[in-house]
């Protein structure tokens, strides 16, 4: 490689290299409401789960849509703020990574449950979820408005997915939606993996 080529190379892996990393909740620069919004959004073990438990809700019709999002949100903030009482942040990946992989399994197979059943399990993930968001933001000693700005953002991503889907008749186009539950158990196939790897 000439002298251009080992210039531009350095030159680009110095550009592309964070000038800080931030392990749990995002710094935007916006306050810790959008700091936490914008968590969300980032942090894919909490968003595929979110995904696949409104993508059922949706398959399951609107009423498993309107319960799922209302019991969803409500475990999330309510069990995020006893997780932000607590004196340790409990270590439980495994577990999370196991909740979105179900969920996405059932998207998958389109399981036929009643809504009563989707939105209990929105409220388990949720309850989940929102347990471990506390804990680490109290870690970090964030202020509530970042786990409100989380809360939010899972009440809206679920009710527009659940709402996307519910319409949803065409053979194919229900296809596509179980699809998109396969992938999520792909990479929560994927992060169990890892997770064993580092365990060993």
């Amino acid at each position: 490689m000439n002298r251009l080529g080992v210039r531009v190379s350095v030159a680009a892996v110095l550009l592309a290299a964070p000038a800080a990393a931030q392990a749990h909740l995002v710094n935007s620069g916006l306050g810790p409401f959008y700091d936490g919004a914008l968590h969300l959004l980032l942090s894919p073990g909490d968003l595929l789960g979110l995904v696949g438990a409104a993508l059922l809700a949706g398959l399951r019709g609107a009423r498993a849509g309107r319960l799922t999002v209302i019991a969803l949100t409500m475990s999330w903030l309510l069990t995020g703020m006893i997780g932000m009482r607590l004196p340790v942040n409990p270590d439980l990946t495994w577990l999370s990574v196991l909740s979105f992989l179900i969920l996405g399994v059932l998207v998958a197979a389109d399981a036929r449950l009643s809504p009563v059943a989707v939105a209990s399990l929105g409220a388990v993930y949720g309850a989940l979820h929102g347990l471990l968001n506390g804990s680490a933001l109290a870690a970090m000693s964030a202020a509530p408005s970042a786990l409100f700005g989380i809360v939010l953002a899972v009440m809206v991503i679920a009710l527009l997915t659940a709402a996307a889907v519910v319409p949803v008749r065409a053979l194919w186009a229900r296809v596509a939606v179980r699809v998109a539950g396969s992938w999520v158990v792909a990479v929560g196939m994927l992060m169990l993996g890892w997770l064993a790897q580092g365990a060993s």
